[in-house]
């Protein structure tokens, strides 16, 4: 009986024949007197198996295996192939044990072995990891992986060419995926996630074998991995946030550490074969809003990435944004914040036209949204994300490229600013001129001649003249950022009286910054001054020109500055006295914009008594006319009178130059032409105003009266003017004095309006056409006069009489040049 019962199985009655070979040849067997003619390397194989699965590997056995194998590496092809079949034959019965002694002898040959015949033992050491993986218990799989961990561990000496991983990719994503009990489940995923990591550590060290960056692989293990990461509470947790250190190893934590090691070693070409599965999973289980866990997971991405790629994160995810243009705002507002969020990692390695790509991209997404018919309110939080964005892209680059950058945004805004632009292109101006007040509070002005060049200062001088006062509000806001050099401009946001308790930093101009106002200063002087006469000025509008002056006041600190200024004030105060287009209100915030600027300009100047001149006028203004003082208001009441015909509440343009003269300081130049009209709009030229007849300006062109005033009469002397478009006549002087004054001033205002439009739209070859002599009596008699009087004296000098006589010039052209 017991021969039968040893050397036979009765449950087994299909393979009777094949279980007596194998147990009468096996060296445990009591009658096993045929086992020596066996194999050696099967005998070693046989004898490190115990008779009781519990006892373990024999380790004596173990290493006269480990012996044989290192000294006879042809049969290690041969020892792998039997140690699979005992396995695969254990595991079919089920025993367990005896599979898990196979699989440990299989390691220890593995990390012994490393002839070049290894390859053969790999492949049945991979049949026997298939083997186990394929199998339903828990404990096999999780052992089948840590021995393929071991496995991707090992450096091997020769490459192989046939082999493949594409079964041990899908087994270990669909264990990521296990929906077990939650004690296996976290073991299973943990085993998933681990052998993934060990998939890719021998693919990617290895060009040889395949290409584990192939979007067949790519979407099972990004996914995989995405899917542990969701369930991390870690994304959700404050920066400063204590983590357990018991869940340092769980699947959300080594998911992570498995993705940044992907993210990590992908190369440029492999970059986007990592992105496009993990935008696709945002996508598809719509984990973009909230997207707390898709700004951690890109956070991770740009920083694992190596460095100089990490602007492709960048130009993928608003490629990505491309691709959503028909989505809901609110998944793109999401996208958008997301990469507000990680451009400023990329921005530290962008450098040349990358730079510009990203920005041009951004104000293209911008431009797009302008275009979108969907809500409102939705559109604004999806633009703001974007400007946020730039903003933080910018705030991490050089001064210098910020600087291009400001300028790049100044180009993409639409010009010509006219009343007839449609509501699209208002808004669009108004979303680049937010972005690029978003980029100058990111950067720190040191030189003003090095923050507005002529080509970004011309343009925005041009907007802040728009017909939107919201623009020119964002305009002055601008200026406002690019000036502040030395933290006043909270100190300055709104007109004080009490300028002493602000504490100012002023500083003592540099030498740059005052070659800069003195080159730069009319046009910019003219631009606030033109931009005070719009009638469509709120409030705001006026306060942020006090700012814009102030700041100029005390960054520009010197007489100089202090007398251009002065001459500013004075020609505000005379549009307030003569302006007919202006409310009340309006006048009434101008004078509180004079005042509140006089009494600053005389502290930072240190005139103490134009400083006490102003004092004056404020206390006498308390006291008779209180709502030309701060604070600044739209609307007053009805009973507020104007100041115009009380002298002593107004700035005295003499009493200013006498308390210049007697604190040292000259003040001719408040004492010639002022170049602010009584009313009339400025006129924003180029850079340079370049004018034949200097009026103590300094550069800027005097205010022309009439398109058909500058006729001979401008340059021919004893010629006196005529009244446009009349003859001095008794009834057109009789007119003049019976007309009423303010239907007279309303014709010239109406007169101006068409100047200013004539110069600011009519091309140069029409201002020409215009302006030349239309009555050549006088000029053609006085050049027959002195025609004759040259000819009388032709014999005192030949050389003299070959040049051309100053008469002959012509003056009207040369002026208009």
């Amino acid at each position: 009986m017991s021969f039968i019962k040893c050397c036979f199985d009765p449950s087994e009655v299909a393979e009777i024949f094949d279980t007596f070979y194998q147990n009468f040849t096996d060296p445990g067997c009591c009658c096993g007197c045929f086992s020596a003619f066996r194999p050696r390397y099967k005998r070693l194989v046989d004898s490190i198996f115990p008779v009781y699965p519990q006892d373990g590997l024999v380790k004596s056995n173990m290493e006269k295996l480990t012996f044989y194998s290192l000294s006879s590496p042809e049969k290690l092809d041969r020892i792998g192939e039997y140690l699979y079949q005992r396995a695969a034959r254990d595991i079919y019965r089920r025993r367990y044990g005896f599979v898990i002694i196979a699989m440990e002898a299989m390691d220890q040959l593995l990390l012994a072995c490393h002839a070049p015949t290894l390859n053969l033992f790999v492949e049945s050491f991979l049949k026997m990891v298939q083997k186990l993986l394929e199998s339903m218990e828990p404990d096999l799989q999780i052992l089948a992986t840590q021995s393929f961990v071991k496995f991707a561990n090992i450096e091997e000496d020769t490459p192989s060419y046939h082999r493949r991983y594409d079964f041990f990719v899908s087994k270990f994503s669909v264990m990521c995926h296990s929906g077990d009990c939650k004690e296996v489940r976290d073991k299973i995923r943990t085993a998933g996630i681990k052998g993934l990591q060990a998939v890719v550590r021998k693919t990617v060290s290895d060009d040889l074998v395949e290409n584990i960056w192939e979007p067949v692989h790519m979407d099972k293990i990004v996914p995989s991995l995405l899917f542990n990461m969701q369930e991390s509470s870690f994304h959700k947790e404050t920066p400063n946030g204590d983590s357990n250190p018991e869940e340092s190893v769980n699947p959300p934590m080594l998911a992570e550490t498995c993705l940044r090691e992907l993210v990590g070693r992908a190369s440029f070409g492999h970059i986007k074969a990592v992105l496009k599965p993990v935008l696709k999973h945002f996508d598809n289980h719509k984990l973009w809003v909230p997207n707390e866990f898709a700004i951690h997971t890109f956070r991770i991405i740009m920083f694992s990435i190596q460095a100089q790629y990490s602007y492709t994160v960048v130009e993928t995810l608003m490629a990505h944004l491309d691709d959503n243009a028909k989505s809901s705002p609110t998944i793109r507002t999401s996208i958008a914040e997301v990469l507000s969020k990680i451009i400023a990692i990329a921005a530290g390695e962008s450098v040349g036209p990358s730079v510009l790509e990203i920005i041009n991209s951004l104000l293209n997404h911008l431009r797009d949204s302008v275009k979108n018919e969907t809500s409102q309110m939705e559109e604004k939080q999806y633009q703001e994300a974007l400007i946020n964005a730039l903003g933080e892209f910018a705030n991490h680059l050089p001064d210098y490229q910020k600087i291009e950058i400001m300028m790049f945004i100044m180009s993409k805004i639409p010009f010509p600013l006219v009343d007839a632009q449609t509501p699209a292109d208002n808004m669009l101006q108004s979303i680049l001129l937010k972005s690029l007040l978003k980029v100058g509070t990111k950067y720190q002005t040191i030189h003003l001649n090095t923050t507005f060049p002529v080509s970004f200062l011309e343009p925005l001088l041009r907007m802040s003249l728009a017909p939107d006062p919201e623009m020119r509000l964002l305009v002055q806001k601008i200026f406002h950022t690019l000036m502040d050099r030395h933290c006043n401009l909270d100190k300055l946001n709104k007109p004080t009286l009490n300028v002493i308790d602000l504490d100012l930093n002023i500083e003592k101009s540099s030498r740059p910054d005052l070659i800069f106002i003195n080159k730069h200063g009319p046009i910019i002087y003219d631009a606030l001054y033109t931009s005070l006469q719009m009638d469509s000025n709120t409030s705001d509008n006026i306060e942020a020109v006090y700012t814009t002056l102030a700041l100029l006041c005390v960054e520009l600190a010197s007489t100089e500055t202090a007398i251009d200024l002065l001459q500013l004030l004075l020609g505000i105060q005379n549009l307030a006295l003569t302006s007919t287009s202006l409310t009340n209100a309006q006048k009434f915030n101008l004078h509180t914009l004079v005042v509140s600027l006089l009494v600053l300009i005389a502290d930072v100047v240190n005139i103490q008594q134009l400083f006490d001149y102003g004092n004056r006028i404020i206390e006498a203004r308390r006291e008779e006319a209180p709502h030309c003082l701060p604070e600044i208001l739209s609307h007053y009441p009805a009973n507020c009178e104007s100041i115009n015909k009380m002298p002593h509440l107004l700035v005295d343009q003499m009493a200013v130059c006498d308390y210049l003269k007697s604190s040292g300081i000259d003040s001719s130049r408040l004492t010639q032409t002022s170049p602010y009209g009584a009313g009339g709009p400025g006129v924003l030229a180029g850079s340079q105003r370049h004018s034949w007849m200097e009026t103590g300006a300094r550069g800027s062109i005097m205010e022309i009266p009439s398109v058909h005033e500058v006729d001979s009469a401008a340059s021919s002397p004893g010629a006196s003017r005529k009244l446009p478009e009349e003859d001095l006549t008794f009834e057109s002087m009789k007119k003049v004095l019976t007309e009423p004054p303010e239907i007279r001033k309303e014709a010239e205002a109406e007169r101006r309006k068409q100047i200013s439009h004539t110069f600011r739209t009519a091309t140069f070859s029409e201002l020409i056409r215009r302006t030349q002599p239309k009555h050549d009596i006088l000029q053609n008699k006085l050049n027959e006069i002195f025609k004759s009087l040259s000819e009388s004296e032709r014999n005192t000098s030949s050389e003299e009489s070959k040049k051309l006589p100053t008469y002959e010039q012509n003056f009207p052209e040369l002026f208009y040049y």
